[in-house]
């Protein structure tokens, strides 16, 4: 498969994560609570995030939960990607994944979480896909973090990638890719993602909510119920890619 539309037009597939591939908490709240416990996040953070949120509070809770990464003030990327380096997916969605693979699909992640998270979460995605004998490169959007000599610093580059951002995001990698959105594929499993669902010609909602079902219908988008988690695949790349990361993160 060359990934061509039958009007000789490139073909994506974009998914959301959280919810989505990977069953909740969010794989930020899980990095969280691992840098929490081994006691990685400076006290002042607390207080760091504590304001930010004050301060985005009046644009929603979504900005809040995905716009404020405080908590990582100082920390190198290192310690994030080491933080977490097994993800276990629907095992739907990973079938999902490798349909579109096999048709020569591009393949792309677009999530409002840290982009180190999101990264160590196409590394897993792609891992899995080469247990099933699919090789295949995952592009990543998702909310960009400030560094300096290596640190976080806690702040947020242009807009979390959340909401019409995401709308945004696959615009400008289909433009760079001449990917047709018309004929392209997103799956997303709250409101917030209807702004990318919309902007393809073929979206999928995931164990939607009564709202989004009801738009999924008047729009007359698949919906999809996935629940079977699968435990992570043996790959032992893995930890190799992340390694691999972690110097990048270093250049």
């Amino acid at each position: 498969m060359n990934g061509e539309s039958p009007h000789g037009r490139r073909v994506a597939a974009f998914f959301d994560i959280d919810g989505t591939l990977v069953p909740e908490p969010s794989l930020e709240r899980r990095v969280f609570r691992e840098l929490r416990r081994a006691r990685a996040i400076p006290l002042l953070n607390y207080a760091r995030w504590g304001g930010e949120a004050v301060r985005l509070l009046p644009r929603g809770l979504a900005i809040v939960a995905q716009g404020n990464k405080k908590y990582l003030c100082g920390l190198r990327a290192e310690q994030v990607l080491e933080a977490m380096d097994t993800i276990a997916f629907f095992e739907e969605g990973l079938a999902r994944v490798e349909w579109h693979a096999r048709q020569g699909h591009e393949i792309g992640l677009v999530s409002g979480m840290a982009k180190p998270v999101a990264q160590i979460a196409a590394m897993a995605l792609e891992c899995e896909l080469e247990a099933r004998g699919v090789e295949r490169n995952i592009l990543v959007s998702a909310t960009r973090l400030e560094e300096r000599g290596g640190f976080f610093t806690g702040r947020v580059i242009g807009d979390a990638n959340i909401g019409e951002a995401k709308r945004q995001a696959i615009a400008v990698v289909a433009q760079a890719m001449q990917f047709a959105l018309s004929e392209s594929h997103a799956y997303g499993n709250t409101m917030r993602d209807v702004p990318m669902l919309s902007a393809v010609g073929r979206a999928h909602v995931v164990n939607p909510s009564r709202e989004l079902a009801r738009v999924a219908n008047q729009c007359e988008w698949a919906i999809w119920h996935w629940h079977h988690e699968k435990q992570p695949s043996s790959c032992a790349v893995l930890k190799q890619r992340v390694k691999f990361q972690m110097i990048g993160t270093r250049t």
